[in-house]
């Protein structure tokens, strides 16, 4: 089983590159985020001609999550049950899979804009409701994948050049507790369960050629409850559609599993 994670940065402008990718890349399922786009305008046919169901919540301008799977999604969850937040941030779907359902939670997790932002604090405290809700899916769903962009990098070693991005967003230790505080649900990076290049990144900002610099950061992640990260064989960042024509800013991340 493959899962990937993808901010696609508007799914309007980025359609064709999305199903070039899954053709060439044909996973189980893909999460998306900031379709950039209201639920009618989804794109659902597009991505049943080749093959795969979807589920989505749109939002005019920003936001937006979809999962596009092989199979049917069952028991939907659309945003955090417990936040009343008009943010179209969060999808969940139980997917099929050898040797028992797998729970997928798509998630578009807030930037913070700021440190003195008043978008900061509502972004920690998402990170609250996120953990309390996810804690109570592991308890129902022991094989549990939590994928999307985190807007938080782990590490300094997830970050181009850390002492550039002091007192920023992204980085700070109250973010980064929150990410620990999802690791220490039960959840593992599966990014970092295998030897990976140095200066592996997930996002390039488009000012400054951050690309061609390799000046990014990995905030992109897909984390795996216990016993689906003692499946999991592989799990790599694909840039080549960074390098498209009109790209999005983000790369996509594949995690496979070796289900039985």
């Amino acid at each position: 089983m493959k899962l990937a994670t993808w901010n696609i940065n508007s799914l309007k402008v980025r359609l064709p590159q999305v199903l070039d990718w899954l053709s060439a890349n044909p996973v189980d399922a893909l999460c998306l985020q900031e379709l950039k786009l209201t639920d009618d305008k989804f794109p659902l046919d597009a991505f049943t001609e080749l093959g795969y169901q979807a589920v989505w919540a749109g939002q005019k301008t920003y936001n937006g999550v979809a999962i596009i799977s092989r199979e049917t999604g069952s028991a939907m969850v659309r945003n955090i049950p417990t936040m009343d937040d008009p943010q179209q941030r969060v999808l969940a779907v139980t997917l099929p899979a050898p040797g028992g359902d797998v729970r997928v939670i798509c998630a578009y997790c807030p930037n913070g804009q700021s440190l003195d932002s008043e978008k900061y604090p509502y972004k920690l405290d998402w990170f609250q409701h996120l953990n309390r809700w996810v804690a109570q899916e592991l308890k129902n769903y022991p094989r549990l994948a939590l994928l999307g962009d985190y807007n938080i990098a782990p590490a300094d070693e997830d970050v181009h050049n850390p002492a550039k991005w002091v007192g920023q967003v992204l980085v700070s230790e109250p973010e980064r507790e929150a990410f620990r505080a999802l690791i220490d649900l039960g959840l593992a990076d599966s990014f970092r369960k295998f030897e990976q290049p140095e200066k592996s990144f997930t996002w390039w900002d488009y000012r400054q050629f951050g690309f061609r610099r390799n000046a990014g950061l990995r905030i992109d992640h897909i984390l795996l409850s216990e016993p689906l990260i003692k499946q999991c064989t592989a799990c790599v960042i694909d840039k080549e559609p960074r390098a498209n024509e009109q790209p999005s800013d983000h790369a996509p991340v594949i995690a496979t599993l070796n289900l039985d």
